[in-house]
């Protein structure tokens, strides 16, 4: 295993942005840089051997310092959505931005940690690197001085898993994401609608016309939400229903059967023959088919365009923190945090 760093570029603010790329025995890398701790780029060998980048992202970094779609981005304190911006723990309310059409807070809001530098150390001998971050009390809004890393490891089996881990000393909410897009063609190929999907849930989450869930899990069965066998992604995207409506398509959550470290997802390039595999031991997968994507032009000079990508944001469930019957992302004051999801890219 091999890590290479390089100069990405500089911020405007004059921070120097180093990238880290590790290469296994295959010649298949992936690329992050410290800036945000993004993912930049996933190079994997199609059924013909030739090496593709099956990740958008840009090529510099005043690019990733507008970022609208988040491509790769490391999303915290709390990922997705929380209606009205607003959350009670143990008694005491806490506001954090609306950065969403003024009434949610999507992502941790405008000051997210994918805008922020984050401290690298590489470790060749593993084939990973791990990025820090220390987040003080009321960042974002949040209670807590939250001390957080994110490690992406390359194998030789072609895995990229992400662990994150981290401890605050007050009671927060800890719901990290990765926002990758995918597609298995390659990162400027056009369209994902022809992609095989399967995502392992017999339920997902309906949402409002905010994209705020009603608090409740509904059977996929008989909806365009049933992916429990791979249907190609286009299939159902632009049925008539009421919850493709509400976003534009899919951009739901998905209510992951079992626990654990487990697979729960499937994903296949139609003209590449690029596999994915997901796994994770969260409760719940955002699916965003990409239907907004915009911004500026992406790696290789792309025209990046909607459906372009797919994301699959392993997670707790949106606004979970305000639901008392999902899961709840509370951690607790001086307890670990530790998630892992796995990204394991193949070929048929």
């Amino acid at each position: 295993m091999k890590i290479e760093s390089s100069t990405f570029g500089t911020t405007k603010d004059g921070s120097t942005v180093t990238a880290y790329k590790i290469t296994n025995g295959k010649g298949a890398s992936i690329t992050a840089i410290d800036y945000g701790a993004i993912l930049t780029s996933i190079v994997v060998p199609d059924r013909s051997g030739a090496m593709i980048d099956v990740a958008l992202g840009y090529d510099n970094v005043a690019s990733y310092e507008l970022n609208p779609p988040h491509f790769g981005a490391t999303i915290g304190r709390n990922g997705n959505r929380i209606e009205g911006g607003a959350f009670n723990l143990d008694g005491t309310d806490y506001q954090l931005a609306l950065n969403e059409n003024e009434r949610n807070n999507l992502h941790s809001g405008p000051d997210g940690y994918e805008f922020r530098m984050w401290q690298a150390a590489p470790n060749e001998a593993n084939g990973c690197i791990t990025f820090s971050l220390i987040s003080p009390d009321g960042d974002q809004g949040f209670p807590g001085e939250f001390k957080v890393a994110v490690t992406y490891m390359l194998t030789e089996e072609n895995k990229v898993k992400i662990h994150y881990e981290g401890s605050c000393d007050h009671t927060t909410v800890a719901n990290m994401t990765n926002h990758s897009y995918f597609n298995l063609n390659g990162h400027n190929a056009g369209s994902i609608m022809e992609h095989l999907l399967q995502i392992d849930a017999d339920g997902f989450v309906p949402v409002d016309e905010f994209s705020i869930p009603y608090g409740t899990v509904e059977d996929v069965e008989g909806t365009p939400f049933d992916f429990r066998k791979a249907k190609k992604i286009g299939r159902d995207a632009f049925a008539p229903d009421e919850q493709l409506e509400h976003t534009g398509g899919y951009d739901h959550n998905f209510a992951l059967n079992g626990s654990g470290l487990r697979n729960v997802a499937y994903a296949e390039g139609d003209q590449s023959g690029i596999t994915m595999q997901v796994m994770t031991d969260l409760p719940g997968v955002q699916f965003y088919a990409g239907n907004c994507i915009s911004g500026p032009k992406g790696k290789d000079d792309s025209e990046y365009r909607p459906h372009d990508g797919f994301c699959l944001e392993t997670q707790y469930f949106p606004n979970s923190v305000n639901v008392l019957a999902f899961e709840s992302p509370r951690l607790p004051e001086g307890e670990a945090y530790s998630t892992t999801t796995c990204y394991t890219f193949g070929i048929k």
